[in-house]
């Protein structure tokens, strides 16, 4: 799987869910690294290539690399005519009509779902513990998420004239933590980092002071004790933690300082929205420091250029 930023966060994800649940070995790559490397490709590989726009430079550079050595080349976008689609073998179009700010968001939703969809078809063991059905409730559960709208409002005021905001979470909620630090890097201008929650002893701790701003997402159960171990770790140095979960998730809700409650459901749907408390971090806090939201500086919609 290659791709660029936010297509990039969104690749672990189904990396994730293809390796674990359908057992299908996946390496991932960032475009502009894939291409340099000239990685030895297998003729019996799949190789998979995720662009919002489908025109994206390194990552079409690298489509191209594979065409010819892999056995199958897929696209994942959301432009069905772009360069991108028209030299795949086949597309999947995530539909997510036009992203009109810089920043990609619904989109981000669209490669998730699209990519969930490609594990639950490679899922010939049914292991992938969710239905067709449940996957076509996601529009329902995304409209009851967007209702923390307000929460998240009320804690953007507390942290947006902050310097510095970590984002940790562990498996797939590293995966949403990195591409939150994206969002709010990319609108806001602040300094964010996402980190994997195990990781916090091996440097970052020492970074960790009064009142540092934490994010954490804890959308996996079985990974929510050593998400709240690592939490108690930052709170012993004073960090000021939010955290994103379900209402399962009742230790770590007791030990933070403001707590987002999603909607039940399916946890690997749960995956998937919560992704969208960090897509409005990052809009308040940046509307709060008066910055432009649709069209962040230095930033360009569709990367054409290496």
């Amino acid at each position: 799987m290659v791709a660029c930023g936010t297509a990039h966060y969104a690749c672990y994800v189904a990396k994730y869910w293809i390796e674990k649940l359908a057992k299908i070995p996946v390496e991932i790559d960032i475009a502009s690294e894939f291409r340099y490397r000239e990685p030895p490709i297998e003729h019996a590989t799949v190789a998979i290539f995720v662009s919002q726009s489908g025109e994206t430079a390194d990552t079409l550079a690298a489509l191209r690399y594979c065409s010819g050595r892999a056995e199958k080349i897929i696209s994942i976008v959301n432009v069905s005519t772009s360069s991108i689609a028209r030299e795949s073998d086949e597309v999947l179009e995530i539909h997510a009509g036009p992203e009109i700010g810089v920043a990609s968001t619904k989109a981000y939703l669209g490669m998730l779902v699209g990519q969930l969809l490609l594990a639950k078809h490679w899922d010939s063991a049914n292991k992938l513990d969710v239905s067709f059905d449940e996957i076509a409730e996601l529009p329902k559960l995304i409209e009851e998420t967007m209702d923390c709208e307000k929460q998240i409002k009320d804690i953007s005021e507390k942290i947006y004239k902050k310097n510095d905001i970590y984002f940790i979470g562990r498996g797939l909620d590293y995966a949403l933590a990195a591409e939150g630090a994206l969002k709010l890097k990319e609108i806001s201008y602040l300094h964010a980092e996402a980190l994997a929650a195990g990781e916090l002893k091996h440097g970052t701790l020492a970074l960790i002071e009064d009142g540092t701003p934490i994010i954490v997402t804890a959308s996996q159960n079985h990974l929510l004790d050593k998400t709240t171990s690592n939490v108690q770790e930052v709170i012993a140095r004073g960090a000021y933690v939010i955290a994103i979960g379900d209402n399962q998730s009742e230790k770590l809700e007791n030990i933070s300082d403001e707590y987002v409650t999603l909607p039940d459901s399916n946890e690997i749907l749960t995956t998937v929205i919560s992704i969208i408390p960090l897509q409005f971090i990052a809009y308040h806090v940046a509307n709060l420091n008066g910055e432009s939201i649709d069209q962040p500086r230095n930033l360009a919609k569709s990367v054409t250029v290496e």
